[in-house]
C-alpha cells in the first residue's frame, strides 16, 4: 500500500515540473503566466518563447508521461493494483501533475503533451492502442493543418477517443480511462471552446 502511494505521489510530482515556466525564466527571464494566453503549456511556448524553445518543451512535456508509464511497469510488481491498472493511475497523476502543479500554486497547462506521453508509454504494453494512438495522431494533424488552432485539434482527438478505443476493442479499464480523460480535456479548454464559438481563438503561426 504504500509503496503504491510513494509511486503516486512521485508521478505526480514527475508531471507537476513546470517546463514552460522554468525554459521563460531561463531563456528571457519572464514569468509565461503573464504572456499570451498565460498557459504553462507547449503552445503558450511556442508562441512567447519561440519556435524552438517551443518544441523543447513539448518533448520534456511528453518524455514526462512517458517515463512516468515506465517507471510504473518496473515497478509494476510491487503494487497491490493489477499492472494494467497501476500504469493508468500513475498515468492520470502524472497528467493531473501537470494540470495543477505543486511547484506554481496548483496552476499548470492544459495537459495534452503529458497525455500523448502517457498514451505512448501505455501502447508500449496494450494490444492496439498503439493504432488508436495513430488514429488520434491523424485527427490532430487534420484538424489543425485545415484550421492551424491547437485548440482545436486537441478537443477533435479527444472526443474520438473513446470511440476508437471501443472500436479496436480496448479492455474496459482503459475505456472507461479514456472517457474520463476525454471529459478532462473538453473542461480544461472550457475557455477555448467559447473562444472557438465566438471566432475568435488565435491560431498558430508556425512561421514565427
Amino acid at each position: 500500500m504504500l509503496t503504491t502511494i510513494i509511486a503516486l505521489s512521485v508521478s505526480y510530482l514527475i508531471g507537476s515540473i513546470p517546463t514552460a515556466y522554468i525554459f521563460g525564466r531561463l531563456t528571457k527571464g519572464i514569468d509565461i503566466r503573464k504572456h499570451g494566453s498565460g498557459n504553462v503549456g507547449a503552445t503558450n511556448a511556442f508562441r512567447i518563447l519561440g519556435r524552438g524553445i517551443g518544441l523543447t518543451v513539448l518533448a520534456i512535456d511528453i518524455a514526462k508521461g512517458l517515463a512516468v508509464v515506465l517507471l510504473a511497469q518496473q515497478n509494476s510488481g510491487s503494487a497491490i493494483l493489477s499492472p494494467e491498472m497501476f500504469r493508468l493511475l500513475c498515468g492520470i497523476c502524472a497528467i493531473i501533475g501537470h494540470t495543477w502543479t505543486v511547484f506554481l500554486r496548483f496552476k499548470g497547462g492544459k495537459g495534452m503533451a503529458t497525455t500523448l506521453g502517457v498514451l505512448i508509454g501505455l501502447s508500449i504494453y496494450t494490444p492496439y492502442l498503439g493504432t488508436v494512438l495513430l488514429l488520434l495522431f491523424l485527427i490532430w494533424v487534420l484538424v489543425f493543418v485545415f484550421s492551424r488552432i491547437v485548440s482545436a485539434a486537441s478537443l477533435a482527438s479527444a472526443i474520438a477517443f473513446p470511440f476508437l478505443s471501443v472500436l479496436l476493442k480496448q479492455s474496459p479499464v482503459l475505456i472507461a480511462t479514456s472517457i474520463f480523460l476525454s471529459l478532462f480535456v473538453i473542461v480544461r479548454h472550457k475557455s477555448n471552446i467559447q473562444r472557438l464559438l465566438q471566432g475568435k481563438e488565435p491560431r498558430l503561426k508556425l512561421g514565427r
